[in-house]
């Protein structure tokens, strides 16, 4: 991951609350007052304060019965109030709906944040086996198609400054890297097994939106099931119509495969 920049000026309560924000953010169950303080190397009077501000605000919420202290949606409410992030989930989520029933398939919608892949969107498919993405995650950018077909569709300079700046998979150059991109570009669709989950196949194609470069990546991350009557071109033909309808609703044109 990127390394965050030199801190120029300093709010220290400020940066009290953000860091409790963050290391719930990673926790499934919540903590208690002391065990954030315990984490955060704070004292709990001062943990104490913050998270009251936090809760008052509608950040956090505390478990009447374990006493501990998680994050609300309310950060995922404000992060859907981003314009461009509203605009492509509003675009988005009707399109990938009708694509996961038609493929059985889930879907998922991302883009780059943070030199990260983040997932915006995601549908699940409607049969009992599913595969699924966890909407909110962030995924390591030179391992997810998501992020191989968005910077295939960025400017030069954007992908230069990521190639210099987040390190690379082992055994994996930016000549290769460069590489790969020049045939997602040329294809217009990355097919390709999972860097993550062994057995699955990603299907991923660009978002495009009015200034011609990439949006965000549309995903299936394929499952094969036994009799299934939809083959995998079959999926595959049908997200790209579909990441090319999302385009052209956000105003852009759709690549034209050589």
């Amino acid at each position: 991951m990127a390394k965050k920049p030199t801190a120029t000026y300093s709010a220290p309560a400020l940066e009290k609350g953000l860091d409790i924000v963050e290391l719930l953010s990673r926790e499934e169950v919540g903590l208690s007052q002391s065990e954030i303080a315990r984490a955060l190397g704070r004292s709990v009077g001062e943990i104490f304060r913050m998270l009251m501000v936090l809760q008052n605000r509608g950040y956090v919420a505390q478990d009447p019965v374990s006493d501990r202290y998680r994050l609300t949606t309310y950060l995922f409410e404000i992060a859907h109030r981003i314009p461009s992030i509203g605009r492509l989930t509003a675009a988005a989520e009707p399109a990938m709906r009708a694509l996961s029933v038609q493929v059985n398939q889930s879907t998922h919608l991302a883009i780059l944040s943070d030199a990260s892949v983040l997932v915006i969107g995601q549908m699940n498919s409607p049969g009992n086996n599913i595969l699924t993405v966890r909407l909110g995650a962030k995924i390591d950018l030179w391992q997810a198609s998501s992020g191989r077909v968005m910077l295939a569709f960025r400017p030069e300079g954007e992908l230069a400054q990521l190639l210099d700046t987040v390190p690379l998979p082992r055994g994996t150059t930016p000549e290769r890297i460069r590489a790969d991109l020049a045939q997602i570009r040329t294809a217009g669709v990355e097919t390709r097994d999972s860097f993550l989950v062994k057995g699955v196949v990603n299907i991923s194609a660009p978002v495009i939106d009015h200034s011609g470069l990439a949006a965000a990546a549309l995903t299936i991350p394929h499952i094969e099931r036994y009799g299934d009557p939809v083959t995998f071109e079959d999926c595959r033909t049908a997200l790209v119509d579909t990441a090319a309808a999302i385009t052209r609703t956000l105003g852009g044109q759709p690549p034209i495969p050589d």
